[in-house]
């Protein structure tokens, strides 16, 4: 039986589609593992003319990611008009939406190896630096505290919401309400006392 013919596309619909598939497949492989050959046999073209819309593999990978990174900042970029509850809430939404949609590539993506690939690592690390300013600016919009600590408090808030998001069990009765409460706590417990740390009292701490 004859190999089915490709359908004629524009060029950047072609090259829309062969990021589309590349996308898809690192749902379930490592960026290392995605073949050109395996995205040129599934878009129905020759791995040569896969290599007529990229200039290298490594164009190619790039171009996977920063499209996947791309969808991410735009999913988690709230109305600047909203207030800043509505902001907060909007962008912690937004958050949780996106991961829990594409669980898969998120933690193949943006916090797998391919987050430290050598050819996407810039477009990566990118990414996070958008997500750390919307956090330092939702800190800012709620008239929490300044502080020198700012910057790793942003960090250390977003490791432990991508933690909270990617181990939730949303097979529960309103998951998904109860960690964006949860997300929604943790933001203003952290982020809003960088002024003023508390220690516990030193007759509680255990003996040395």
């Amino acid at each position: 039986m004859p190999e089915k013919r490709a359908a004629r596309l524009s060029p950047d619909e072609r090259r829309a589609q062969l990021v589309a598939i590349g996308v898809d497949m690192l749902a379930d492989r490592s960026l290392d593992e995605l073949s050109t050959d395996a995205v040129a046999r599934r878009a129905g073209i020759s791995k040569g003319l896969l290599f007529h819309y990229f200039d290298s593999k490594r164009d190619f990978y790039r171009s996977v990611v920063r499209q996947k990174c791309d969808d991410f900042a735009a999913a988690t970029e709230p109305d600047a008009s909203l207030e800043p509850v509505a902001w907060l809430r909007a962008f912690i939404a937004g958050f949780v939406a996106y991961v829990t949609e594409h669980r898969k590539v998120y933690l193949a993506l943006v916090r797998g190896a391919a987050g430290s690939h050598p050819a996407v690592e810039d477009i990566v690390e990118a990414t996070r630096g958008t997500l750390a300013r919307r956090v330092e600016e939702g800190q800012r919009r709620l008239g929490m505290p300044q502080s020198p600590r700012l910057p790793v408090a942003t960090r250390a808030w977003m490791a432990f919401a991508e933690e909270a998001v990617t181990s939730w069990p949303l097979d529960e009765p309103d998951a998904l309400a109860e960690l964006g409460a949860f997300l929604e706590s943790s933001f203003v417990c952290l982020l809003g006392a960088l002024d003023r740390p508390v220690a516990l009292p030193d007759q509680d701490l255990p003996p040395r």
